[in-house]
């Protein structure tokens, strides 16, 4: 058992609850045990400029931790962003991208922001998480107000950290395991399977592929629970792992 009494393949109590941003096109604030992330997809009628030529649309994503979500104060990142701050707005933006159609979705641009409101651990993997869920409700409302002729977001896409800490594989680090984690990964994956993205790292000894292979079977069956807590959530279902 770990320190919160949790088996070493169980993710954290994990809740979604959708609409909580009333003014956005779709929206949840998604809780990973004490890690909470409130996720707002937002829909403006332009692309990049960029972009224009194409007739595609965009997804992109945006993320911040507010000044107190942490157990010191966070300063605002008024005067640009932090190398952090840029990687993990890069990868909620591909995870999302790689599950929607950017044809269908036309030439109009999503924007998921993802404001962290507290953080214990993977609030990078809730912010995907949880950001998936905004945008797919952000574009069905477009299909239902026939801007769109089909909602554009595919199968939904998720991540989870996954980590050796004392030699043991743990699904869903908190924060505590996380800092003292010999090995540390983030898996992003749709849920059929596909992985979108790894990012790992042995923070002392080098690991060895058998571990590896252990890890990503560990983070992808996480995955699969939430995708489904996932579908349950735009669905308006009871949410059971």
């Amino acid at each position: 058992m770990r320190g919160d009494g949790r088996g070493v393949d169980e993710l954290r109590p994990v809740s979604i609850e959708p609409g909580w941003a009333a003014n956005a096109e779709g929206s949840c604030l998604i809780s990973f045990g004490r890690t909470r992330v409130l996720c707002a997809a937002s829909v403006e009628e332009q692309v990049p400029a960029w972009r224009q030529a194409s007739g595609k649309g965009w997804v992109t994503g945006e993320y911040a931790m507010l000044p107190r979500s942490t157990h010191t104060r966070t300063s605002r990142e008024r005067d640009g962003l932090r190398g952090r701050t840029q990687e993990i707005q890069r990868l909620i933006g591909r995870a999302l991208r790689s599950v929607t159609d950017l044809d269908a979705l036309g030439p109009r641009t999503v924007t998921v922001d993802c404001d962290v409101l507290q953080a214990d651990g993977g609030t990078r993997t809730a912010a995907v998480t949880g950001g998936w869920v905004a945008l797919f409700l952000a574009c069905r409302r477009l299909a239902e107000e026939g801007r769109v002729p089909r909602n554009p977001v595919g199968e939904g896409v998720a991540a989870v950290s996954v980590g050796l800490v004392e030699g043991r594989s743990l699904l869903d680090l908190a924060y505590r395991e996380d800092v003292s984690a010999q090995v540390d990964l983030n898996v992003v994956a749709s849920a059929s399977g596909g992985i979108v993205e790894v990012q790992g790292t042995a923070e002392g000894d080098p690991f060895r592929r058998a571990e590896l292979d252990a890890l990503l079977d560990l983070a992808l069956s996480g995955i699969q629970r939430l995708a489904r807590l996932q579908q349950a959530a735009v669905n308006g279902e009871s949410q059971a792992p």
